[in-house]
């Protein structure tokens, strides 16, 4: 049986000493940071076991040993530059991430994100069935894994829709090794009972819309023996990651904790 330790934290609006760049940029800063990386950034397709073809965003982090992988999945917004700079600063931390476009093939022509706007978007994401989610997840997740220069050992991290996504994904796979879930939703007590990776939930303390669904999955994890972590950051909001500029100051300061969070839940699970 797991042992739960869970995390309720509600911090004071307070800017930690990180540099900016050794958290994921925020959304008006991606396109650049992306320009500027010293690291090895590709776009990359794969099949799926459902035939379908998936483009993703790869980025390799420095050195020559193998490393495990972590799959980031965007939000209801699609594949964006930002969720890609995700990618760019999670192979910063040691880590071979790819994140997938889930809209592939699914807009305008075949397409994916690049063939609609931001509205169309959220329309393609909402109308994949879960079978075509954890097919895209999983292809993403193993396509990496066979890297020459990867471990077979992965994560996964999810943003908004991605993080709803990410948590419910986490009852798909027996192999997942954490689930880090941004603002996302929690699943029902039938999936949280298929659980068996340790999971990480980091919340805007202004997003009542998802938080009440926390407490409530906390309470079914502990009856169960699962490690569901979580913290809260008091006056920041939904998708305070990637609307760092918001809120005077919440969002960036939940951002840095968050982020120091997700860098040290990883470093426990993975390395």
């Amino acid at each position: 049986m797991r042992v739960l330790v869970l995390c309720f934290m509600a911090f004071p609006v307070s800017v930690l000493a990180l540099p900016g760049d050794a958290i994921p940029a925020g959304q008006s800063e991606a396109h650049q940071r992306l320009q500027d990386s010293p690291r090895r950034n590709q776009l990359v397709s794969f099949k799926s076991k459902l035939g379908d073809t998936i483009q993703a965003h790869l980025a390799y982090p420095e050195g020559s040993g193998p490393a495990p992988v972590v799959v980031a999945i965007h939000g209801r917004g699609g594949w964006t530059d930002w969720v890609r700079a995700v990618a760019d600063q999670l192979a910063a931390e040691g880590y071979i991430a790819i994140a997938p476009d889930m809209i592939s093939g699914k807009g305008p022509g075949g397409g994916g994100t690049d063939s609609v706007d931001r509205d169309g978007a959220a329309q393609v994401v909402y109308s994949l069935t879960w079978e075509e989610v954890v097919d895209r997840v999983n292809a993403a997740a193993d396509y990496a894994m066979a890297l020459p220069t990867a471990r077979e050992q992965f994560a996964v991290v999810g943003f908004c829709w991605g993080g709803t996504t990410t948590f419910a994904y986490a009852a798909q796979r027996a192999d997942l090794s954490a689930g880090l879930v941004y603002y996302g939703s929690s699943p029902p007590a039938e999936v949280l009972a298929r659980i068996q990776a340790p999971i990480l939930g980091l919340y805007g303390g202004n997003d009542n819309r998802v938080n009440v669904t926390v407490e409530p999955a906390a309470k079914e994890m502990t009856r169960l023996g699962k490690v569901y972590e979580y913290e809260l950051y008091e006056g920041a909001g939904h998708g305070f990651l990637s609307g760092q500029d918001r809120l005077d100051g919440a969002n960036l300061a939940a951002s840095r904790k968050a982020w120091l969070r997700t860098v040290e839940f990883l470093r426990k699970h993975l390395d």
